[in-house]
C-alpha cells in the first residue's frame, strides 16, 4: 500500500489544498479529542499535514516520499511501521492515527503497538471515514487511487477493535456533514456519531493495577 502513497504522494498534499475546508474541519474534531500536551506520536503521519497543524512532534510513516515533505513541515518523521514501532514501551503521552487504519494490514497490530507505546494512562485517537455513513459509501466505490485497496470501519467495528486491543473510556467527536465539494466554510464538530462521515475516536490505556 506504501507503494501508492510514494508513487502519488504530491496528489495526496494537493488534496489538502484543494478541499481547504474540509481539512481544516476534520483538524477542529481531532483537536477536541486531543490532550492539549504530553509527548505525542502520529502513526502514519504522510505529509505531516496533521501533526504540523495538530503540533504533534513526532510521526512515522512507511512512505520515504511523503515523510520528506513531513520534515519540511516542522515534523521528526522517521520511516517505519505501525504494526512494529521503534519505541520503547510507555514513550507516550497520546498517539494519533488519523484516516491511517484503513490502509494497514493488521489494524489490531497496529492499536496493540500504540498501547505498548503509551504511558499508563496515555490517549489514542484514531480517526476514520465511517463505513457506514453517505461519506464511507461514496469511498467504498472504489474510484478514489488511494482507498480502491482501503478497508473502511465503522464506528462499531473500530470501538470493538479498540477494545480487543485493551482502550477503554470512549468518546466520539464528528464533522463532514455533506458533501466535501459543498464545503465552504469550517464545520463545527459535534460529539458523537451517526450524522457526519468523519469521525475521531479517542480512549485510553487505563492503568493497570498488578496485585500483590
Amino acid at each position: 500500500m506504501n507503494s501508492v502513497f510514494d508513487k502519488h504522494y504530491e496528489r495526496y498534499d494537493a488534496w489538502y489544498d484543494k478541499n481547504k475546508f474540509v481539512y481544516l474541519s476534520e483538524v477542529e474534531a481531532i483537536r477536541k479529542a486531543l490532550p492539549k500536551q504530553g509527548k505525542g506520536l502520529e502513526i502514519g503521519v504522510g505529509t505531516g499535514r496533521f501533526a504540523s497543524a495538530l503540533n504533534i512532534a513526532m510521526g512515522i510513516d512507511p512512505s520515504k516520499e511523503m515523510l520528506k515533505i513531513a520534515k519540511t513541515r516542522g515534523v521528526e518523521a522517521l520511516y517505519g511501521f505501525g504494526e512494529n514501532l521503534p519505541f520503547p514501551e510507555e514513550t507516550f503521552d497520546y498517539a494519533a492515527i488519523i484516516v491511517t487504519l484503513c490502509f494497514v494490514s493488521d489494524p489490531l497490530k497496529v492499536l496493540k503497538e500504540a498501547r505498548r507505546a503509551l504511558k499508563p494512562g496515555g490517549k489514542i485517537i484514531v480517526a476514520i471515514v465511517d463505513k457506514e455513513s453517505f461519506l464511507g459509501k461514496v469511498y467504498q466505490k472504489k474510484e478514489n487511487v488511494f482507498y480502491k485497496n482501503a478497508r473502511l470501519f465503522s464506528v462499531k467495528d473500530l470501538t470493538e477493535l479498540l477494545k480487543t486491543a485493551k482502550f477503554k473510556n470512549f468518546s466520539y467527536y464528528q464533522t463532514i456533514f455533506k458533501d466535501p465539494k459543498e464545503i465552504k466554510s469550517r464545520e463545527i464538530p459535534k460529539k458523537g456519531f451517526g450524522e457526519g462521515g468523519f469521525i475521531v475516536i479517542s480512549a485510553k490505556k487505563n492503568r493497570e493495577i498488578v496485585s500483590i
